[in-house]
């Protein structure tokens, strides 16, 4: 098995570098780390090409036509057979992470893809959260599943189909609602950081929208599924309010961040 690491970026040098950093601390270093910059300017593209970088590390710098357009860019010029798609600004937890993955593959060779735990931002704290997936709490989104997690095989791709340009911010859960039914795995152990100045985490309320339109598209409209998109709106503004912060951090120090 030979991983690719695919990271998109977009006029953000300073999380580019933190990303690869990332990558190179790995004990087990990727086949390849493939990096699709899609830049207006020529910031990035100067820093790889003048900065020493690993004999893995590949790069294109051409526009694209948005995130999912540039993440099937890295699929179709990679040649793992697993990947991950790692955004600039997201970084690997530490540098044992690509070892643990890759034993986990190793251990069952029935296994299409694997996710694990995610260190993030949330409430102003920094709290590790993510559960097994479960196809019939599809209705809650990626509460638990989280895409720089997300370690796929390549056949998934060639199987289900690429990620869908016409959306713009939830094609990775659309993704996994198409991969549900194979068979996947959960590694008990936080994989990656989470940037919190990301465009998901910009765009909130956007893409919570969208990603419920997505669980329409293949479930139909149901009262579980609303009643969790209402609570994670609510949710949403309660921390970004001061008593709805300290009221976090309580439930976090007694340890139920990620329930």
């Amino acid at each position: 098995m030979t991983l690719s690491i695919i990271t998109i970026c977009f006029n953000n040098p300073d999380e580019l570098r933190k990303t690869c950093a990332s990558v190179d601390m790995q004990t087990l270093r990727p086949a390849e780390h493939l990096i699709i910059n899609g830049s207006t300017s020529g910031e990035i593209q100067q820093m790889l090409e003048n900065t020493p970088q690993p004999e893995y590390r590949r790069w294109i710098c051409e526009r694209d036509n948005g995130i999912a357009d540039a993440f099937n860019k890295g699929i179709a010029k990679s040649t793992g057979n697993i990947t991950l798609l790692l955004n600039s600004g997201d970084t690997l937890y530490d540098a044992t992470v690509l070892d643990r993955v890759m034993r986990f593959f190793d251990a069952d060779d029935a296994l299409m893809w694997c996710h694990g735990k995610l260190n993030m931002m949330r409430g102003g704290i920094w709290v590790v959260v993510g559960k097994p997936f479960e196809k019939s709490k599809l209705y809650r989104g990626m509460r638990g599943t989280f895409h720089p997690t997300m370690f796929v095989k390549r056949e998934l791709y060639q199987r289900h189909g690429n990620f869908d340009t016409s959306i713009k911010m939830a094609m990775d859960y659309d993704f996994l609602c198409r991969i549900a039914d194979e068979k996947n795995g959960f590694i008990d152990y936080p994989l990656a950081n989470f940037d919190p100045e990301g465009v998901s985490s910009a765009n909130y309320l956007s893409a919570t929208d969208e990603m419920f339109s997505v669980f329409h598209k293949y479930y139909g409209k149901s009262l579980p599924a609303a009643l969790w998109k209402w609570r994670l709106k609510l949710l949403h503004f309660l921390l970004q309010s001061a008593p709805g912060r300290v009221l976090y951090k309580i439930k976090a120090k007694i340890g139920l961040a990620n329930a």
